[in-house]
């Protein structure tokens, strides 16, 4: 990414080039990322290398748009807002829990564990407490399906690609195996499965099978990066760590007297600014596909149509007109507002992450078993 920084101080903040073979416009202003995304993305459809459809769905929610997208969106938001997610906060805090005690007296690969802690809350934000029959198996295939996520689509024995799809299809069929035993029981859930099951907007077992795989894609590997660059900012400031660590014991007596409310962030100002600078400085979400569905005109420059078109968003967060000494780790910053379309760590407009308070969520209950119970 320091490649883009160096163009983009060469070209300016907006200029073409390649990628894959592809004829590409970069873009890193604020208002060509808000014209992209929000204002004028009815002209911007999302796209993806082909590999990664066909792995993950072509029913999948990134590659729609319209009503089909908007759909899948509100099923999605139903199951992970705030007040529904509410209910598993005690499953998620057991996950946490276990994971933390998995790591004593061990020398871990911090990134690999939180994709292990991710991967467990996802199975039980789509699947509910059902995930515990179904896990191993789950696990199995779908390790096996992401290593081919960037390969070159070539279906041919041997090959990465190849042995994703064959994992792609073992888990399709232990998704419709448990679609169809919850079919028969007749039992409603209030998880991710039963918002994509439920009533006159329910999906077809392909669509549910595409977006359940979809959303642990999405779930996983990010907020795993997050927390492990959490953990990195907090070792090298001790300060901030001190100030964390604080925070969190005061919230002990709230959590154990009255329950504490995870969404109610207000309650942990230090931590949360802590984590949305985290989401600045790493930029986890560096940046996102989209394709002009026609000619577009901005600026002066001429977009065509079937041209990739990429908001940089860590060219964004990296801005010196954006964020003063944008290299520094320093969650102060955050003590203000943001200008803007400057901060987008969860993408903007009606493609934003769906599942971002879900991610928050995870988070804030590690980093609080972490820092109140480790050293």
């Amino acid at each position: 990414m320091a490649l883009c920084l160096c163009y983009v101080d060469r070209y300016g903040s907006i200029f073409k080039t390649h990628i894959l073979g592809c004829p590409c416009v970069m873009i890193s202003s604020p208002e060509a990322a808000k014209l992209v995304l929000v204002s004028k993305a009815h002209l911007f459809k999302p796209t993806f290398p082909a590999s990664k459809e066909r792995m993950l769905g072509k029913q999948a929610i990134f590659f729609h748009q319209g009503d089909y997208h908007a759909k899948l969106r509100k099923l999605v938001l139903r199951a992970f807002m705030p007040e529904s997610i509410r209910n598993i906060v005690p499953d998620i805090e057991s996950i946490a829990v276990s994971s933390l005690q998995s790591w004593e007296g061990k020398l871990i690969t911090t990134y690999q564990e939180m994709k292990t802690y991710t991967f467990n809350v996802a199975l039980l934000s789509i699947f509910g407490k059902d995930e515990v029959l179904y896990r191993e198996d789950l696990k199995k295939c779908y390790y096996n399906l992401e290593k081919g996520y960037n390969s070159m689509p070539i279906n041919f024995p041997g090959t990465l690609f190849h042995k994703a799809m064959k994992a792609r299809k073992e888990l399709a069929q232990i998704l419709a195996k448990i679609i169809s035993l919850r079919r028969e029981m007749k039992i409603n859930h209030t998880d991710l499965l039963g918002s994509f099951m439920g009533g006159a907007e329910g999906l077809s077992d392909e669509q549910i099978a595409d977006n359940a795989i979809g959303v642990i894609f999405a779930a996983r590997d990010t907020t795993a990066s997050v927390l492990t660059w959490i953990l990195k900012y907090l070792a090298e400031n001790p300060s901030v760590l001190q100030a964390v660590t604080e925070e969190q014991e005061g919230l002990i007596n709230l959590k154990e007297d009255k329950g504490l409310n995870w969404a109610d962030t207000k309650k942990m100002p230090i931590t949360t600014r802590v984590i949305q600078e985290t989401l600045r400085v790493a930029s986890i979400l560096s940046f996102t596909f989209r394709e002009a569905v026609e000619d577009v005109e901005f600026n002066g420059y001429l977009i065509p149509k079937g041209w990739k078109v990429l908001p940089l968003f860590r060219n964004i967060h990296h801005s010196p007109d954006n964020f003063t000494e944008p290299e520094k780790f320093d969650p102060s910053r955050f003590e203000v507002s943001p200008k803007p379309n400057t901060f987008m760590p969860f993408g903007n407009g009606t493609h934003s992450c769906p599942g971002n308070e879900l991610a928050k969520l995870e988070i804030l209950v590690l980093v609080h078993h972490l820092t109140t119970k480790y050293r």
